[in-house]
């Protein structure tokens, strides 16, 4: 086994606690990443990936209708275990969640994934290529990032530039970038070494990674969709009818 393999985390955080607000009316109901794709919650696919990648413990971070959530995660059982990192008073910003859980994590690196996205894998699954190249010697964070040309039901201006090293760099203003963020990463917790207090978006240990010459990417090999409301979800399905998407696991796949 090579070193980067033996890397791998086996620890994860599902960030889920968002109201999804664009996925209204679905999400007066129930959290957003309980909202069915092809018939089964967004985030039971990401919980099942983590378990084929060897993750043994997840954090899961909840406020809008959380106790909903929970009692979902509760009737899955694992694998993975489960943890709960609750934010009573109001959602956490995505980078302020994770710090605040991560004397749950209890890891020095991490996978960190969106509870609300849906991908397919390439030959190898995405997870573990991401263990494959991960390297904490030299990466604070590598990030799972998409072809915005090939990036079904995404329309904006990409995130991020990424040159033959894998080194990242974020998009200017005014600028289109190549690269959308899927929502995938693993993470070292030195990434938290200067976060600021209260809510703050990942993107700003993004920058500072970036300053440092410690952010890096790794281009997904399969299909990744953006699923930010109903219709969304509707060109999904429409695409993934087409490709043949079966549904039951543990094969889920297209045909």
């Amino acid at each position: 086994m090579s070193d980067s393999m033996s890397a791998a985390p086996k620890t994860a955080m599902v960030l889920a606690a968002g109201y999804g607000t664009r996925m209204r009316p679905l999400t007066d109901s129930k959290p957003k990443p309980m909202v069915e794709v092809m018939g089964r919650p967004m985030i039971d696919r990401t919980l099942d990936r983590l378990a084929d990648a060897g993750v043994e413990r997840v954090v899961v971070n909840t406020h809008h209708l959380a106790e909903t959530l929970e009692a979902h995660l509760r009737a899955r059982g694992g694998p993975p275990a489960i943890e709960i990192s609750r934010e009573e008073d109001a959602p956490l910003d995505t980078g302020a969640g994770v710090r605040n859980a991560l004397d749950k994590l209890d890891a020095e690196q991490f996978y960190v994934v969106n509870g609300d996205i849906f991908w397919l894998d390439g030959c190898v699954p995405a997870l573990t290529r991401l263990g494959q190249h991960w390297t904490p010697e030299r990466m604070d964070a590598l990030l799972l990032l998409t072809a915005t040309a090939e990036a079904i039901g995404y329309s904006g201006p990409g995130d991020f530039q990424m040159d033959i090293q894998g080194q990242v760099r974020r998009r200017q203003e005014f600028e289109v970038a190549p690269l959308c963020f899927s929502g995938v990463q693993i993470v070292h917790r030195r990434l938290f070494d200067y976060a600021p207090e209260g809510s703050f978006s990942f993107n700003l240990l993004f920058d500072q990674a970036e300053g440092s010459e410690r952010l890096s990417g790794l281009r997904h090999d399969g299909l990744w969709f953006h699923i930010g409301t109903p219709g969304d979800i509707e060109i999904a399905e429409e695409v993934l009818h087409d490709l043949g998407f079966r549904t039951d696991r543990p094969e889920e796949r297209v045909s």
